[in-house]
């Protein structure tokens, strides 16, 4: 079992940037991918970002691409999203998730684990 902690979400500018962390338990972090994900009000989840278990692979969704960085520390279980030029559409519940098998994915189904959600407001 995996449990996930999520922090860093705020409120910040148009153009501003956002550290979002999330830790991991559990001895076997380092066999995940990870993924971030958010849902804005009245729509559905989609995803943001994965990396895969070493962090040599990670994709991201077109609307974040040269804007987020997502990274890993596997010593540290915990898993990171640097969200740069943020714009107020960025604004979500961002959550961190866990998918087992070590290969990164943006299907939102692959994930078993998953944290509580950080909010994060983009003001315009």
């Amino acid at each position: 079992q995996v449990q996930l902690v999520e922090s860093g979400g705020g409120l910040v500018q148009t153009g501003g940037s956002l550290r979002l962390s999330c830790a991991a338990s559990g001895r076997t972090f380092s066999s995940y991918a990870m993924g971030w994900f958010r849902q804005a009000p009245g729509k559905e989840r989609e995803f943001v970002a994965t990396i895969n278990w070493s962090g040599a692979d990670t994709r991201y969704a077109d609307s974040v691409k040269g804007r987020f960085t997502i990274s890993r520390n596997n010593a540290k279980n915990t898993v990171y999203l640097q969200m740069n030029s943020l714009k107020p559409e960025d604004t979500a519940v961002y959550y961190c998730a866990a998918r087992p098998g070590g290969g990164s994915s943006y299907t939102l189904r692959s994930y078993d684990h998953w944290g509580q959600g950080t909010q994060v407001t983009v003001s315009s």
